[in-house]
């Protein structure tokens, strides 16, 4: 708490030093799912490339987390796709999305499938790169080289592309209006695909996912405003990937809080970060990072399914065995969460109770570092002592 989230996700990350990527040669051949990365140091000159993995044929999965939770898939069994993914390198400037380079970068990910791709490094690629904020993957190389094969566009993707009067913004919300993939419209954002054609610009990637997520879900706020609120308490359930999810829905106009705790997961640590927001929104930049506006927008994803208005805590616990794998892992989950049956509850009170007996850390502790939650009490007249005998029961993983 003293350090703050950000120093210890950095700990955290530090500590997968143990992960073992692919092993590849200056020279590789493979398939890109296809997937691009745009990293953020030294912007607006960044370094750009291909996601490839040394195997031909669809490898689409390695870069699809929509399907990750759905398919059950272990968090072992998503780093070993991860650590698969070469990132090749290459310095360029984010506003040059006419050069040759940039162009093959637009052509992967608008395709619809894999993409066929030789590279030459000047280097063997090494290292691996593991994130709070964006999926991990394997080494990276300086590229000398990078060539693709012709491939079919996404009809979505290629009608925005050729759109050049269209406002990125508009772009992104008509895309996920149409139900394409999240980490689809990212990354044709990202590599600079849509928005006015002289605005146009790469994104790197790690702030692509956020802009993303914020444009989508401050829509759906304006949407899901307009509509009735529930009528009863709800919460919702989840755990996958040593992570623990308790939705809860109250029967309010639109607030919102996402706290999440990590416990044990270095050592006997047991950190609690929070941060929320009233019905007219959030003022700056959450401290929480990238993963306060994924809750958020899954969140609002499933109200404005529903017609619905409501408030909205979110509790998470990340336990032993938890590896930091980018903010996909909050939106997904929580995406399933919202997808499951919920149970109603008479209070706030009997809805702590129950968490109570399925979380690890003892409600009394949510209850204090959490300020939508803890105001919401008092307005019920309870208090702290009412939850003296609440704590948490469970004691082990969810499911990997």
């Amino acid at each position: 708490m003293i350090l703050g989230k950000g120093a210890y996700l950095r700990q955290m990350t530090t500590a997968t030093s143990q992960m073992k990527s692919v092993e590849v040669g200056k020279e590789m051949t493979g398939s890109s799912p296809p997937s691009v990365f745009i990293g953020s140091w030294n912007y607006p000159d960044v370094f750009a490339g291909p996601m490839i993995a040394p195997i031909h044929g669809d490898t689409a999965i390695m870069d699809r987390p929509e399907e990750w939770i759905s398919s059950k898939l272990t968090q072992e069994e998503i780093i070993g796709y991860r650590m698969n993914l070469v990132r090749g390198k290459h310095m360029t400037n984010a506003c040059d999305v006419s050069s040759r380079f940039v162009e093959k970068l637009q052509e992967i990910v608008l395709a619809d499938s894999s993409i066929e791709s030789e590279a030459a490094f000047e280097s063997a690629p090494s290292g691996f790169t593991f994130s709070e904020e964006h999926t991990p993957f394997g080494p990276s190389g300086s590229l000398e080289n990078f060539e693709i094969e012709a491939g079919r566009w996404d009809p979505s993707l290629e009608k925005v592309f050729y759109d050049t009067d269209m406002a990125a913004r508009n772009a992104v919300l008509d895309l996920h209006s149409s139900g394409l993939a999240f980490s689809t419209i990212q990354k044709a954002f990202s590599a600079g695909t849509m928005g006015r054609g002289p605005k146009r610009r790469l994104v790197p990637t790690r702030w692509s996912i956020t802009a993303c997520d914020t444009m989508i879900g401050d829509q759906l706020l304006c949407e899901v405003k307009k509509y009735p609120v529930i009528d009863t308490m709800r919460l919702y359930e989840f755990a996958s990937l040593h992570n623990r999810y308790a939705v809860l829905l109250m029967p309010t106009s639109w607030q919102y809080e996402w706290t999440e705790a990590f416990i044990h997961v270095l050592g006997n640590e047991e950190y609690v970060f929070s941060d929320h927001e009233g019905h007219k929104g959030k003022e700056g930049y959450s401290p929480l990072g990238g993963c306060y506006y994924s809750c958020k927008m899954a969140v609002l994803e499933a109200l404005a399914r529903e017609h619905h208005q409501a408030g909205a805590i979110i509790l998470r616990e990340a336990l032993p065995g938890y590896v930091p794998m980018g903010v996909f892992n909050v939106r997904e989950n929580v995406r399933s969460a919202m997808q499951e049956s919920f149970t109603e509850f008479e209070d706030l009170k009997s809805v702590l109770g129950h968490v109570s007996d399925t979380f690890t850390l003892p409600v009394q502790r949510f209850i204090t570092e959490t300020t939508l939650l803890r105001e919401s009490l008092k307005q019920r007249q309870c208090t702290l002592s009412d939850f003296s005998g609440f704590s948490g029961k469970h004691g082990g993983k969810p499911d990997a």
